[in-house]
């Protein structure tokens, strides 16, 4: 079996036409989902900004340098890119700038201005006389000699201002110190609002997720439940169930993490990048000549985990089939005592599950730090030449502290876009399981112009009825008998010869190949299947019931009264033991109906058969399983159930098969024999042998 699901397992990477097919499923929340990407622009702009106020942080208020400038013997060109200069920034006959403005010169032209003393080496704070703040005048009136005045400004240089007392320095940086204030403020709002935004990214996209799984989900059982026996009978149900849940649920990580991980990863490395260049082209140039080798480690890092996790699913799989085989057939690994086989071999499969999760956190395990290492070799490149340019004026210290803090920003997303790749191979391997499944198309072919039948007589007609389940191994042949309105006929023969497979034809759960079957002279291909099976209904050997009340199990959905579930019971004599329950009908079932015997579950299937009243009955060994006690409590209630319907009985016990209006005797798909009981025994041929048979041990089923 574990071979058997192994086939079926299809790694992939990315596919682009899945992806499209997924995306099909955003259209009714497509504003949610628009919403979500405008906050998670909002919460990304926001993160970004950080590194950025603190540049201005450190520029304009921490260490806010301004150099001197003989402004008449700065040359015309120089002037023209260090336009406009303010006149309010000079003082005697200096002019002052910002030192975060040099950048906007060449090396060469500071190097000229330098030598030609044009250019002060010193760094000069700058207060503004405008902004009258108490104690500013008098600590420029009683150091004169240290102050550059001007009209609107004064200036100190960095060694004079260390000179002064601690208030003094107080004094004259006080704008500064409220610039850090109305920064810090400004900083805690862009927090608290990238946290309010990145909340509503996530819940929302999760809402989207679930919305689109919830969609799915109901699609593919939906789907799955209008599929033929013919299918359903060739993929294990394991299979099917883990489509509509484990595969959906790869699809819900897919929209809730991986595309918001995926956007908000790709909107970080773009912001940063732009934000890099911005502040400064060559510093940006720098770090950008430092990402080849993260992208040729990510490149393989890619392939390598696509190989191992194709072998943890395979192992996975396998040990998965192994569990369920062996915990299902567990009562044949005791009676046999094979459990250390058992063991043995599962022991086995969890080592190489094992083996496979450890080869595949190797792959991380060697990913990350190669990862760490390059974002390290990056930073101190950043350190190196960053250092070089602030001490050429380049750039600003402010702008080498935003580059530290936005390099380590580009190279999280980097981590964690290769860490999704695992699960964006796993949503794409479900969502093509997923649409395989929905992309099948094997369902019972329905009438165009379905005809209605709002009465049923109950004549059925096999006429020439050719069917097989696998090509060349024809089950019935050329087979044509008819049941009149109100007749039972008993079916009969030996295993292989057809007969429950005439049960499944009648109410269309296959196909036939060839022929037609007439239900009151309407070929049922006509009929919609609904219509068909309202009124043909089967009671089968093998009762399944759901884990729900015994009067949900009988109505099964249906509007059928209290009074008519009660009615049904009481008749087949299943009140025997349903009033023996303290909550009676609402007494909560087990799985599969765990908590009765066969012989009860199988008088609820008469109920159920009977409380839906049917036009036609099918009763396909259902009796097999009851014993002799619980026969009788049935016999009585079988007269009851057959009148007035046309019923096929299939292998029944003698008692019946003895009343039954007409036998037929099945033999390799063919109708071998047809009479009643004494035509059938007088004529000493397959019946009287079959009848023989029973005979010698009345309990047991007539045939199996």
């Amino acid at each position: 079996m574990s071979d058997y699901f192994e086939q079926e397992e299809i790694i992939k990477g990315y596919d682009a036409d899945i992806m499209k097919r997924l995306l099909r499923y955003l259209k009714p929340y497509m504003l949610v989902f628009i919403l979500s990407l405008v906050v998670l622009a909002l919460a990304t702009v926001g993160e970004l900004y950080v590194p950025i106020l603190l540049q201005r942080a450190t520029d304009n208020h921490i260490l806010p340098y301004h150099r001197g400038l003989l402004i008449d013997q700065v040359p015309p060109d120089v002037r023209e890119r260090l336009q406009p200069i303010s006149t309010a920034q000079r003082a005697g006959e200096l002019y002052f700038l910002p030192a975060s403005k040099l950048v906007q010169l060449t090396a060469v032209q500071k190097r000229g201005m330098r030598d030609a003393g044009t250019l002060l080496e010193e760094n000069f704070y700058l207060v503004d006389r405008y902004r009258e703040r108490p104690g500013t005048q008098k600590v420029i009136a009683d150091h004169p000699q240290l102050f550059h005045t001007g009209i609107s400004i004064a200036a100190i240089t960095e060694k004079d201002l260390r000179s002064l007392s601690k208030e003094e320095i107080r004094i004259v940086r006080q704008a500064n110190l409220d610039g850090l204030g109305s920064l810090v403020r400004i900083l805690f709002a862009i927090l608290l609002g990238v946290f309010i935004f990145t909340f509503l990214q996530v819940y929302l996209q999760a809402y989207v997720g679930q919305m689109i799984m919830k969609d799915v989900r109901t699609q593919l059982y939906d789907h799955t439940l209008r599929l033929s026996l013919k299918f359903i009978d060739r993929n294990p149900i394991g299979r099917l169930v883990s489509r509509v849940t484990n595969d959906v649920e790869t699809i819900n990580e897919l929209f809730t993490d991986v595309l918001p991980a995926l956007l908000k990863d790709f909107s970080t490395m773009i912001g940063v990048t732009i934000a890099l260049f911005l502040l400064s082209p060559r510093l940006g140039g720098v770090t950008l000549l430092t990402l080849p080798p993260v992208l040729i480690v990510t490149a393989i890092f890619r392939l390598k985990a696509r190989s191992a996790f194709r072998a943890v699913r395979q192992a996975v799989s396998r040990l998965n089939a192994f569990i369920s085989e062996h915990i299902s057939g567990m009562r044949i690994v005791q009676l046999f005592v094979q459990e250390r086989r058992s063991h043995r071999e599962f022991r086995e499969r969890n080592e190489d599950l094992l083996s496979a999760n450890l080869g595949e956190m190797f792959v991380f395990a060697t990913f990350r730090p190669i990862i760490d290492l390059l974002a390290t070799v990056s930073t101190a490149a950043i350190i190196y030449f960053g250092a070089s340019f602030l001490l050429r004026d380049l750039i600003s210290l402010g702008i080498l502290i935003a580059f530290f803090n936005l390099i380590r920003m580009f190279y999280h997303p980097v981590q964690d876009l290769a860490e999704k790749y695992n699960i964006l191979q796993s949503a794409m391997a479900g969502a093509e399981r997923v649409f395989n499944l929905l992309d099948t198309d094997e369902k019972i072919e329905q009438s165009t112009a379905p005809q209605a039948m709002t009465k049923v007589k109950g004549k059925i007609e096999f006429d020439r009825v050719d069917f097989w389940y696998k090509e060349g191994e024809p089950v019935l042949k050329n087979l044509s008998f008819t049941v009149n309105p109100g007749e039972t006929v008993a079916i009969v023969g030996y295993t292989g010869a057809g007969k429950t497979t005439i049960t499944s034809l009648l109410t269309r759960l296959w196909d036939i190949q060839g022929g037609t079957i007439r239900l009151d002279g309407v070929d049922i291909r006509n009929l919609s299947t609904d219509t068909l099976r309202r009124r043909a209904q089967s009671v089968l050997q093998e009762v399944f019931l759901f884990s729900d009340t015994i009067t949900e199990n009988i109505r099964l959905g249906s509007d059928i009264s209290l009074e008519d579930i009660e009615a049904a019971v009481k008749l087949v004599r299943a009140d025997t033991f349903v009033n023996n329950f303290p909550e009676g009908l609402n007494t909560k079932l087990h799985e599969r109906g765990g908590n009765l015997s066969m012989g009860q579950r199988q008088l609820l299937s008469f109920a159920r058969v009977l409380a839906h009243d049917p036009d036609v009955l099918i009763l396909d060994e259902a009796t097999g399983n009851i014993d002799t006690e619980t026969e009788k409590l049935i016999q009585e209630a079988l007269g009851t159930l057959l009148r007035n319907r046309t019923s096929l009985v299939i292998a029944h016990r003698l008692s019946t098969i003895r009343n039954a209006h007409r036998i037929i005797v099945l033999h390799k798909g063919e109708l071998f024999e047809s009479g009643t009981h004494e035509e059938l025994m007088a004529r000493g041929g397959m019946y009287y042998n079959l009848y023989q048979m029973q005979y010698l041990d009345r309990e047991t089923p007539f045939n199996s």
